[in-house]
C-alpha cells in the first residue's frame, strides 16, 4: 500500500518552560520522531513553543494543527519559514480549517472566522505564501513539509493538491473501512503524487481505558470504541498493537503515527518495534 516507513510523534502542549524542555528531550530519547502541538488561545502560542522545544533536542516540531482563521495567510506562512530556516528543516507545517472553538479565537483575535469554504482557502493560500518565500530565498534544500488535516471530499482534494502530509480527519469512531475509502480517494484525486504523500494517523486512546479529557473531547467512551473498531483507541500488548499498526499501513497506508503526551512511555515498546520499519 505504501513504500513510506514508520515514525511516531507525541501531541504535547507546554505548561512552563522546565517541563516543556523536558518533554521534548524525553520523545527523542524514546525514539519519537516528532513532537507536536495544538493551536489555540487556551494554549501557549505553537511556534516560539516549538522553537524552545526543537533546540533542547534533536526532534522534529510540528502544528498539529494551526486553525487557519487564527492568523492571515501571509503570517502563518512568515511563522513557518522562519522556523524551517532556525531548525535546519525540522519544521512541518500542520494547518486545518481548525475545530469549532477557534471561532472564539479568532473573534478575541479580531480575525474574521470565515465560510467553511473561505477557512479553507486560507489553508491553501497559506501554503502557497510558504512555497513563495522559499523560493525567494533562492536554490536551497530547507523545504517546509506540510500537513493538511483533511476530512470532506473538498479538504481531501485541497490536501491532494498540495499537501506532503495528510491527516485523515474523521469522527471518533470511524473504523478501518471509512478510512480506507477517505485515503483511496485522497489517492485518486493525487493522481500522480499519490505515492509522494504520507499518510498520518492520531490515536487518542492507547489500552482500554479513556482519559475523563479524552472522553469530554470525543464524546464516547472505551465500550464506544471498542463496539465501533473504532481506529482512534489501540489495545492489546506491544507486540499485537505493532501487527495492528501493521495492518493500517496495509489497508490504509497510514506509517505517521502521533500519539497523545499521557501514553508516551505506554506506547515507546511499540515504537522501538516498528520505528523506521
Amino acid at each position: 500500500m505504501t513504500d513510506h516507513t514508520f515514525r511516531f510523534g507525541v501531541v504535547a502542549t507546554p505548561q512552563d518552560g522546565d517541563a516543556w524542555r523536558a518533554t521534548a528531550r524525553r520523545i527523542a530519547e524514546l525514539g519519537y520522531s516528532t513532537l507536536l502541538m495544538p493551536d489555540g488561545l487556551q494554549l501557549l502560542a505553537p511556534f516560539p513553543s516549538l522553537a524552545v522545544a526543537a533546540s533542547v533536542a534533536d526532534i522534529r516540531v510540528a502544528t498539529f494543527v494551526l486553525a487557519s482563521p487564527l492568523r492571515t495567510p501571509m503570517a502563518a506562512a512568515w511563522d513557518a519559514h522562519s522556523m524551517t530556516v532556525l531548525t535546519g528543516g525540522r519544521f512541518e507545517l500542520g494547518i486545518g480549517t481548525g475545530i469549532p472553538a477557534a471561532k472564539q479565537s479568532a473573534e478575541r483575535l479580531g480575525m474574521p472566522y470565515g465560510t467553511a469554504a473561505e477557512r479553507l482557502a486560507q489553508v491553501g493560500a497559506t501554503i502557497d505564501r510558504v512555497r513563495e518565500l522559499e523560493q525567494a530565498d533562492g536554490p536551497g534544500d530547507l523545504r517546509t513539509p506540510v500537513l493538511v488535516a483533511a476530512g470532506g471530499p473538498k479538504s481531501r482534494t485541497l490536501a491532494a493538491e498540495k499537501a506532503d502530509i495528510v491527516t485523515l480527519a474523521a469522527g471518533p469512531l470511524a473504523n478501518t473501512d471509512d478510512m480506507a475509502a477517505m485515503a483511496e480517494d485522497l489517492r485518486a484525486k493525487a493522481g500522480d503524487r499519490a505515492d509522494a504523500i504520507e499518510l498520518a494517523m492520531n490515536i487518542f486512546v492507547i489500552g482500554d481505558d479513556v482519559p475523563p479529557w479524552t472522553k469530554q473531547f470525543m464524546g464516547v467512551d472505551a465500550d464506544e470504541l471498542i463496539a465501533a473498531d473504532a481506529l482512534t483507541m489501540l489495545r492489546g500488548t506491544p507486540q499485537e498493537m505493532a501487527d495492528e499498526l501493521q495492518r493500517r499501513r496495509e489497508r490504509i497506508g497510514t506509517s505517521y503515527i502521533s500519539v497523545n503526551a499521557q501514553f508516551v512511555e505506554q506506547f515507546a515498546p511499540v515504537v522501538e518495534l516498528l520505528r523506521d520499519r
